[in-house]
């Protein structure tokens, strides 16, 4: 009976070539590939025993066979019961045990808890009707208990480090999901605060128009033009109109603050023990209510950012206008690490800080190193 007990082994080759990323070494057909040649590797020990005690296989036949056997882990993802039924042939036909591991592991791997428990008890049964069957090699000695002492373990090991890495994968799946969902939702509600701001901005300036428009009609109202100024307060009471149907205001908020906001919203920073450093250029003041909204929301998000990973550390905070381009710059210290849990994030208030960004024809860029995090967003001054 030919056994190589060697699940852990199998399994530190698989995480090995997980790390190799970046290249077609990294990807899950190499992974596969690897896994297949580790198998044949083990069984090629076996080559001198299948030819003289097993079975009349010639060597170069066995390595064949075991060759066959091995190719069968290539499918293992799609179809993993294949390399079982091949590993349960190998067991009645060659007493081979080294590619049920792999095989079990497969099937906890890839088909779950319920398939992985399944395929050993399987496993386990069929093992123990081959070992009744006459002509089973059985060591000198070895009762039916020593035989299940190597048999059920190799299978319950393999099998269960399948089922675990299963749980993993499915874990790790469900923290990209809730991140990609964070994402998603930040980026739905940065866009609906941008529509509510400029329903807020472009709806008084369209109220103001109507308002004028009316006033010129009524005193133009002898005039050629009386006709010319009323089509056009009806045109503009028809766009703000169309504004409040788009734009549907569900819930009473305020609009974001302009930059006039950034001193109330660098002293809050510095009560809660992050100080500010907060420079700006007075040409900042004229720029449009939408991009004062954008530069507050990126100063905003920075802070909160800055609070979470590194509260207490001094934040910089610049705001330019070099040319036809706004340039926002927020930057501060990172913290050396220090024993605990880490903050919570998901990256979400970024990905918002970006939406808004991009919904004004500007970019963000977020830059981390060992020393420093800074984030620059640029903008169009319009």
């Amino acid at each position: 009976m030919h056994v190589k007990p060697l699940a852990p082994v199998f399994h530190r080759c698989v995480a090995a070539g997980r790390r190799l990323t970046g290249t077609w070494a990294g990807t899950p057909q190499a992974v596969d590939v690897l896994t297949a040649l580790g198998c044949l590797g083990l069984m090629a020990l076996d080559l001198p025993g299948l030819a003289a005690a097993d079975n009349s296989l010639s060597g170069p036949a066995a390595a064949v066979v075991l060759a066959l056997g091995c190719t069968t882990l290539l499918v293992r993802r799609r179809l993993p019961w294949i390399s079982y039924l091949a590993a349960l042939l190998f067991i009645g036909w060659l007493h081979e045990l080294t590619l049920v591991q792999f095989a079990l592991y497969s099937v906890g791997r890839f088909r779950g808890r319920r398939a992985g428990i399944l395929a050993t008890l399987g496993y386990i049964a069929f093992a123990l009707v081959m070992f009744w069957v006459p002509g089973w090699p059985e060591p000198p000695g070895q009762t039916l208990s020593g035989f299940l002492s190597i048999v059920v373990p190799i299978g319950a090991l393999a099998s269960a480090v399948g089922i675990a890495a299963y749980r993993h994968d499915l874990v790790r799946e469900l923290t990209v999901r809730r991140a990609e969902s964070a994402v998603l939702q930040a980026v739905q509600q940065e866009r609906t605060s941008v529509a509510r701001d400029v329903h807020d901005f472009v709806g008084r300036e369209l109220t103001l128009l109507t308002v004028r428009s009316e006033v010129l009609s009524v005193r133009a109202r002898e005039s050629a033009h009386a006709k010319d100024f009323e089509e056009l307060a009806d045109t503009a009471r028809r766009a703000h109109l169309v504004l409040n149907e788009i734009i549907v205001q569900r819930g009473e908020r305020p609009s974001t603050p302009g930059v006039d906001g950034l001193a109330a919203l660098a002293e809050e920073s510095g009560r809660a023990g992050s100080p500010v450093r907060l420079a700006m250029d007075e040409d900042v003041h004229a720029l449009s209510p939408l991009r004062q909204a954008a530069v507050y929301r990126v100063v905003q998000e920075c802070l909160t950012n800055a609070a979470k990973h590194a509260h207490g550390e001094t934040i910089d905070v610049s705001i330019a206008a070099d040319g036809p381009r706004l340039r926002i710059a927020v930057s501060n210290a990172v913290p050396a690490r220090t024993p605990g849990r880490a903050p919570v994030s998901a990256g979400s208030g970024t990905a918002s800080m970006s939406e808004r960004v991009r919904s004004l024809g500007g970019s963000l860029t977020a830059t981390h190193t060992d020393d420093t995090y800074e984030v620059v967003a640029t903008l169009p001054r319009g």
